[in-house]
């Protein structure tokens, strides 16, 4: 193995991945592996850049879904590189798979996808149209007869579960008592634990706020899951790719709305930037007239889910995986924000520019 290639080591996680090349190189015919560069951008999944003599290729080992939905999602990937949506077509291996399976490790190949993430303000309001247009183009491919033959049906009414305050307050008290217990606790620690009073003084405030059924309104059906600025590519000013089609299922239109503004132009902030929320929105509704009381419902339930949810602290404490620590505080500077401006956000997703 050259020196270059052994960048594909990326700690204990993915100690395997030396090896694996080998088999990969083999099951996709790429030819010389000429490097092998770890992408520490990704969350969920393990990622790498290849150079190859076959070109340049984004490696993904899925670790975030079943492999036979792997397989099903990248399927639909082709269709949609077909119908002219901005994604990288899978790769087969020799034997047809878009999946190679290693020792039970499973992994997909793309051509590689020139450009760069924009996140928040990076985007002018101009890009956060685009980017609201974009996500309306991939609902309606996605929901087109073309695609639907590959999915199962998914036209019923969408049901969102709300956490009733006292299980949101009882899991802050259990990850409360895990960092009590620690012999050694670390600034992350008593940064979670002080974190997870206030929450539970805004349970406390607000729990009586959170959303009465269970039945979201608006259009429903097949979705990204995940369109935001790590999931983007942009070159010279314009939408290049959109990557990481893992979590693809039926959601109600408004919640991916909801979440790829608040995730996109919020979030790791600390603050929503309105403005640009407002632009996103209205560029999405260019492609699909959604209404805007879906969307004001939309709005309350995310609010909610992040009032009620615990995630990156699952991650930390539950799984022993450190790779979303950053995202915890800054998403709890987010909800103090959101929370004491919620009619300022509902007016900013509203609104036409």
């Amino acid at each position: 193995m050259t020196e270059a290639m052994y960048n594909a080591s990326c700690g204990s996680r993915y100690s395997e991945i030396d090896e694996d090349l080998v088999v990969l190189g083999e099951s996709f015919r790429l030819g010389e592996i000429q490097a092998c560069r770890f992408l520490p951008n990704g969350l969920m999944n393990g990622n790498w850049r290849l150079d190859t003599a076959k070109g340049a290729f984004a490696l993904k080992r899925i670790m975030d879904v079943p492999l036979p939905l792997a397989r099903r999602n990248l399927a639909v990937l082709s269709e949609l590189a077909d119908v002219g949506v901005p994604v990288g077509r899978p790769m087969a291996t020799f034997s047809g798979q878009t999946v190679a399976e290693v020792a039970g490790r499973g992994y997909c190949l793309i051509p590689w996808l020139e450009g760069g993430h924009q996140s928040g303000t990076e985007l002018t309001l101009d890009q956060a149209g685009d980017l609201g247009v974009l996500l309306g183009q991939i609902h309606r491919s996605l929901n087109d007869e073309r695609i639907t033959t590959l999915l199962p049906p998914g036209a019923a009414p969408a049901s969102a579960p709300v956490t009733i305050p006292a299980v949101a307050h009882s899991e802050a008290d259990r990850f409360l008592a895990l960092i009590a217990a620690l012999e050694s606790p670390t600034a992350f620690d008593a940064a979670a634990a002080e974190a997870l009073i206030e929450r539970k003084v805004l349970l406390d405030k607000f729990g009586s706020d959170r959303p009465s059924t269970e039945v979201a309104l608006g259009p429903v059906g097949w979705t990204h899951g995940d369109v935001q600025h790590r999931n983007v590519l942009w070159r010279d000013g314009k939408i290049a790719g959109v990557i990481d089609w893992d979590r693809i299922r039926v959601r109600p239109f408004g919640e991916e709305v909801a979440r790829t503004a608040t995730v996109q132009f919020g979030g790791e902030d600390g603050f929503l930037d309105l403005e640009r929320t407002v632009a996103f929105v209205a560029g999405y509704r260019s492609v699909v007239p959604i209404p805007v009381p879906a969307l004001a419902d939309a709005v309350e339930r995310l609010w909610w889910k992040r009032m009620s949810d615990y995630w990156q602290l699952v991650f930390h404490y539950d799984r022993g995986d450190h790779s979303c620590d950053h995202l915890f505080l800054p998403a709890e500077r987010f909800l103090a924000w959101w929370t004491e401006r919620r009619e300022v956000v509902q007016e900013a997703f509203a609104a036409m520019p």
